[in-house]
């Protein structure tokens, strides 16, 4: 038998306890917390109720807790639901997050009307999944960001954002004049939804944020002999290291 396995027969005997008791004791990522078999299968057709339906389907810690390996932060505001229907005031986006690993249905779709969730979920990532190539484009731009981080404080990259189609189609006379290695230059759109280039930009930043990176963005400045200042496609991103 695999060690990892292996009940000891008192933590068993405690297992089986909390089976038959009325009170459950959860161990969720270091956060300790007591409910009810019945709170906990609030929603039968949740991810949550499904590991507590039946023989329970968690291991326990040294104490006989049901374990879960997830951070516990806001797993309170997730009790507080299935106990009161009450939703949360505070930390809206990380219990979003919570009810959709559990799968609790009725919480996510109360939250996806709070106007925290209602602009990111029906206005950012609708026009987002318009944008060809959005999240591997970000992907890029973070790798030649690293790449040309070596002995330096900062580096930066050079996207162009093409709105429309018009501007798709005058793309390649404006990069053959760019002062810049156009291989590495990163190419946003077009795409069909209202938002202009600088929500395009915004979007980038607060994602590449989000990952942990400073970063900031300008409008890319072109040698004098750049003459082609209907051009406005291209932009740098810069991240700084320390």
């Amino acid at each position: 038998m695999n060690q990892s396995e292996y009940k000891s027969p008192g933590k068993q005997c405690t297992t089986n306890l909390q089976l038959h008791s009325p009170v459950v004791q959860l161990n969720v990522g270091g956060r300790l917390y007591s409910t009810s078999l019945g709170t906990l299968r609030r929603f039968p057709s949740s991810k949550l109720a499904e590991m507590f339906n039946g023989q329970p389907k968690l291991r326990t810690d040294a104490e006989g807790r049901y374990f879960i390996d997830r951070d516990g932060t806001h797993f309170r505001h997730v009790l507080e639901f299935l106990r009161t229907q009450r939703l949360p005031t505070e930390n809206v986006p990380e219990v979003y997050k919570e009810a959709l690993f559990y799968d609790i249905e009725p919480l996510a779709k109360q939250l996806e009307d709070s106007p925290q969730i209602f602009g990111e979920v029906v206005g950012r990532q609708q026009f987002l999944a318009r944008v060809p190539n959005y999240r591997e484009n970000l992907e890029v731009i973070i790798r030649i960001a690293r790449a040309e981080a070596m002995a330096a404080r900062h580096s930066s990259v050079i996207v162009s954002v093409l709105r429309t189609e018009e501007d798709s189609a005058r793309y390649n006379d404006a990069i053959n004049s760019l002062d810049a290695d156009k291989e590495s230059v990163v190419r946003f759109g077009p795409w069909k939804a209202s938002p202009t280039a600088m929500d395009l930009l915004d979007c980038v930043k607060m994602d590449i944020e989000a990952k942990g990176y400073k970063i900031s963005y300008q409008q890319h400045v072109a040698d004098k002999g750049f003459r082609f200042k209907s051009y406005d496609f291209f932009y740098k991103f810069i991240f700084t290291w320390w």
